[in-house]
């Protein structure tokens, strides 16, 4: 005879990350990174806005992914002032690199 087994926890997906140090730290950096995002988007032009996502945050390094080279090379002007907007709200990001994503076809 089959002992029955104990009843099953049902987690979300956040607390499951919550729960597992390294899968939180990786969360917190994700939230962080999305944080610096929206800090620096209202001194970006409006049309740049939707070229660039969050990258990762290693340290005091930021990574911007943007879509496209030109909208790169727009960005790369305005990264000192990205710097010290960040600076000025207590984030310690002190560079940010830009890397252009290169499209996929087919997948």
């Amino acid at each position: 005879m089959a002992l029955p087994s104990p009843p099953r926890r049902v987690f979300s997906l956040e607390q499951a990350v919550d729960a597992a140090a390294p899968l939180a730290a990786l969360q917190e950096r994700l939230r962080a990174s999305q944080w610096c995002l929206e800090q620096i988007q209202p001194l970006m032009p409006a049309p740049l806005r939707t070229q660039v996502t969050a990258g990762p945050l290693d340290g005091n390094e930021w990574c911007l992914l943007v879509r496209s080279a030109a909208a790169s090379a727009k960005l790369r002007q305005l990264l000192p002032t990205f710097v010290q907007a960040l600076a000025q709200r207590g984030a310690q990001v002190s560079a940010i690199r830009l890397k252009v994503q290169t499209p996929t076809h087919g997948r």
